[in-house]
């Protein structure tokens, strides 16, 4: 994909069978992401892929700082990896379990994910 890594969220069906729990909304499909930050691509790069959140709260703003991901999050969390600050547009969720449409606005435009007359990815 030409945006991955990068700040594109694609929600995907989920595979018959998968039935975790992840917390979001859909049950019937999965948001998935490779982020451009060195430190996540390398976590992932250890452990494989993983099931996590932004973070901050729903409906907040995203943590620019490890320091405010405490502040957000609490000492509910185990372990928080201090990337150095982070910031920008948040990722561009764009669902792909039908017709291809943007459900959180983001990084990336409609136009720049082939979302323009003409169809999506030309």
């Amino acid at each position: 994909l030409r945006h991955w890594p990068g700040p594109l969220t694609l929600v995907v069906r989920r595979a018959p069978g998968f039935d975790v729990d992840l917390g979001g909304t859909d049950p019937d499909g999965v948001a998935v992401r490779v982020p451009a930050h060195p430190v996540a691509l390398e976590v992932l790069r250890r452990t494989g892929p993983l099931a996590v959140t932004s973070a901050n709260r729903s409906g907040e703003q995203a943590a620019a700082t490890v320091d405010e991901a405490r502040a957000a999050l609490g000492t509910g969390i185990a372990v928080y990896v201090d990337g150095g600050e982070v910031g920008g547009e948040p990722s561009t969720v764009l669902s792909v379990t039908g017709a291809p449409t943007v459900l959180r606005a983001g990084a990336l435009s409609a136009e720049a994910l082939g979302l323009t007359p003409g169809g999506f990815g030309a």
